[in-house]
């Protein structure tokens, strides 16, 4: 049975942050980028597949459904993954839909519309507040921290910066 080290909801997927910081520290040999759009795109699939395996990880690309296919089929085999979603609603579909989460970083949202800042580089919408309070109530730990030496940032701490 495969191992997830650490799942992300990060709109720039795969870049140097997650492939030196995250990626190394935590002994991973996969990383899984989930997003619907971009598994549908072939081009883009074979860019985030071809310009990262000089990095020595195993690089996927799946939609939501397929990353939970792939779990019930053979929870990622031997695999020990980073999980990189690009949106936070896809990690909410995908863990009603099985995925195992335990914990989940948000790491990087960039500020749309009405979107406030809860650290530097994560803006919630509130809808992505509604999606992280759904997660929780789950008892999955929701936090966010852009790189493994940053501060660590709770759910309830990282709201009270949201004004109402």
């Amino acid at each position: 049975m495969g191992k997830i080290n650490l799942v992300r909801v990060d709109e720039r997927l795969i870049h140097g942050q997650v492939m030196t910081k995250w990626s190394k520290g935590l002994g991973t040999n996969a990383l899984y980028v989930i997003d619907d759009e971009t598994a549908a795109d072939e081009f883009m699939k074979d860019i985030y597949i071809n310009t990262n395996s000089s990095s020595g990880l195993k690089i996927q690309v799946y939609s939501n459904k397929e990353v939970v296919e792939k779990w019930n089929r053979d929870q990622f085999g031997n695999d020990s993954v980073v999980l990189l979603f690009k949106h936070i609603a896809s990690v909410k579909e995908a863990v009603e839909s099985g995925l195992p989460v335990t914990r989940l970083n948000i790491g990087g949202v960039s500020k749309k519309g009405d979107a406030q800042f809860v650290i530097p580089t994560v803006a919630l919408t509130n809808d992505d507040v509604e999606c992280l309070k759904s997660l929780d109530d789950r008892g999955i730990e929701v936090f966010f921290q852009t790189v493994p030496d940053s501060k660590r940032v709770s759910l309830a701490e990282g709201l009270k910066a949201i004004k109402k």
